[in-house]
């Protein structure tokens, strides 16, 4: 979502890329063998540490029991080492999956480029839409929206707003290099703070970092976007009493 031109899965996705992990990135394969699901079993989220307070609170306001819909969360520094998302997800659900009957991994592609789509086919799960939470967020419209008035967008959400240094700042070394402040984020010119909440300390941290990366601070309050429609439907599906 950077650079003078539109690339082919955006600058913010190949920044994930760059940070990789210590040692290797990981393979997928843990399980090469189609895992079995158990159909009188409660429904799973398998998703991103970013949006674990978000889907609590779906499940609060969908009227849905922890029983019904068990919530694991994967680490969300998985967000700048996307080769890792679909071996983790490949090993856990090749653990775990037949204890439930239906499975939705709370990630878009996320950088995986396809990978992951892989491992789901296998272990008959499905995953949010879209390529990232950003667009999942906004939704399609709006990111598009976005992203045709600024290509060089880098975007934001609550979780990271508030995990800005650990994730962004420390997390792509910019606390140890700060020289690399202009290799990094010279193409982008908006920092868009996607917020679930509207929270008026939160709009401060985000323009707070909008600073720091000498960007344009900009606002949009999405709620939950399509995360709310997603949970919904495939808790309907699995025959759960979703208050839509």
């Amino acid at each position: 979502m950077g650079g003078a031109a539109r690339r082919s899965g955006g600058r913010q996705s190949r920044l994930a890329r760059r940070a990789k992990p210590q040692g290797e990135a990981g393979t997928v394969g843990a399980s090469l063998a189609r895992t079995s699901r158990d159909p009188d079993g409660p429904f799973l989220i398998l998703a991103c540490g970013a949006l674990a307070n978000e889907i609590i609170a779906l499940r609060e306001q969908l009227g849905i029991s922890e029983d019904q819909l068990v919530l694991h969360c994967l680490p969300a520094e998985l967000h700048n080492r996307p080769a890792q998302i679909a071996p983790r997800v490949d090993e856990f659900l090749a653990m775990h999956r037949a204890k439930y009957s239906q499975v939705l991994i709370g990630y878009g592609d996320c950088g995986t480029g396809g990978a992951l789509d892989a491992v789901l086919e296998r272990h008959d799960a499905e995953r949010l839409p879209h390529a990232h939470c950003y667009e999942f967020y906004a939704t399609s419209p709006m990111f598009q929206e976005i992203t045709d008035n600024e290509v060089g967008s880098f975007f934001v959400t609550d979780f990271l707003v508030k995990h800005f240094d650990r994730l962004i700042w420390e997390g792509l070394a910019l606390d140890r290099h700060p020289e690399m402040l202009e290799t990094l984020f010279g193409n982008y010119r908006d920092l868009v703070y996607l917020a679930q909440t509207d929270t008026p300390l939160l709009r401060i941290k985000a323009q707070e970092a909008a600073e720091r990366l000498g960007l344009n601070y900009v606002f949009r309050d999405v709620g939950y976007g399509d995360l709310a429609s997603a949970i919904a439907s495939m808790s309907i599906a699995s025959g759960t009493n979703a208050h839509v």
